[in-house]
């Protein structure tokens, strides 16, 4: 999977060295995490609608009363899905007991829960992003409901 903004999150860590996502997921956890919650153009476009995004499940189901106007631009929406995917899981990593970003095989960005599930917050993000649905609150309320207790912020 590409994912261009790891080039700088590449350059924060040393330069040149080639760090796949694998790798660095399991080496540095912490700044994986805090790359995937960037979501730069989401968080503008929540701006623009008024919404400040604040890392929790309470944002998701603002988030999902926005009016979406990236679907107007093809080009844009791809990209508002994949940050709405990572910030689903952003909000799913800070505030579900157990739950860790982690990459498969392939390359993709998964939030795995205690239990063992893995939820494929991007293709869900994607989803969202072109459709509405399922609505990020909703994806949130059924990985939380299939874990331990929410962590409250």
């Amino acid at each position: 999977m590409n994912i261009p903004f790891l080039d700088n999150w590449r350059k924060r860590q040393g330069g040149t060295r080639t760090v796949s996502l694998a790798a660095a997921v399991e080496t540095d956890p912490d700044g994986v995490a805090e790359l995937f919650a960037e979501c730069e153009l989401l968080r503008a476009r929540a701006a623009q609608g008024g919404l400040e995004l604040d890392d929790s499940p309470a944002s998701l189901t603002a988030l999902d009363q926005l009016p979406p106007v990236w679907r107007d631009d093809p080009e844009e929406l791809p990209w508002v899905g994949n940050d709405a995917g990572l910030y689903l899981g952003t909000v799913l990593v800070r505030t579900v007991p157990g739950a860790v970003w982690d990459i498969l095989a392939g390359g993709q960005p998964v939030v795995r829960l205690a239990s063992g599930r893995e939820i494929d917050v991007v293709t869900a993000g994607l989803d969202w992003a072109m459709s509405g649905s399922p609505e990020l609150s909703e994806m949130y309320a059924e990985s939380a409901e299939s874990g331990p207790e929410v962590k409250t912020r």
